[in-house]
């Protein structure tokens, strides 16, 4: 279904993506954009008009949850302390992949990738390529600045998501109880950045 050119209001399309992360989470994402259009109080051809297709919808889904998470990185010049913007990052990043909506939602796009291969790369495109992308934007910046050392950020960004996710993304899919206290989030989230500076130091 085409799209109509202009936008709608945030606070609708807000309305739109909480409608859709509870419907896909209670139903999968075969559930009916008609029950979405319901609980967000729009009209489905509104949903078209700004989302193109289910896939879209997903990916909107998943980039702005993304978006929260890059936010400790974001700036144009570099930040006086990358390690406190790595922990901070570390923190969001561990918050997002644990907190029990997303790991519902993910486990619901897994499976509905399956059957539709197009919303599995619309999670993944906005979702983890966006978010090591965007940790290697930070880390080549840095390296530029001289705070750190990165001759390849882009491997550098898998290293560092790889150490703060650890096995713990993998545990809660799997339904796998690691309580992760906020102090516990906190220290990985710390120590992550520690080793990871002192790795990378310039």
């Amino acid at each position: 279904m085409a799209r109509v050119t202009g936008q709608i209001d945030v606070a609708k399309s807000e309305a739109i993506l909480d409608a859709a992360l509870d419907v896909f989470v209670e139903r999968g994402v075969s559930a009916a954009m008609e029950e979405i259009a319901r609980r967000a109080g729009v009209s489905k051809q509104t949903i078209y008009n700004h989302y193109g297709s289910k896939a879209e919808l997903v990916q909107a889904l998943t980039a702005r949850r993304v978006h929260e998470m890059v936010a400790p990185l974001e700036t144009e010049e570099g930040v006086a302390d990358p390690q406190q913007a790595l922990a901070g990052f570390a923190r969001v990043l561990l918050g997002k992949v644990l907190n029990e909506r997303s790991r519902a939602f993910l486990r619901v796009a897994m499976m509905g990738a399956i059957e539709a291969p197009e919303l599995g790369r619309a999670v993944w495109e906005a979702g983890p390529r966006t978010s090591r992308r965007r940790l290697a934007e930070f880390l080549d910046m840095e390296t530029r600045a001289g705070r750190i050392a990165c001759p390849d950020p882009q491997e550098a960004a898998e290293f560092f998501a790889g150490m703060v996710i650890g096995s713990y993304q993998t545990a809660a899919l799997l339904g796998v109880e690691r309580p992760l206290t906020e102090a516990l989030v906190d220290r990985v989230a710390t120590e992550a950045a520690a080793r990871f500076m002192k790795a990378y130091a310039a």
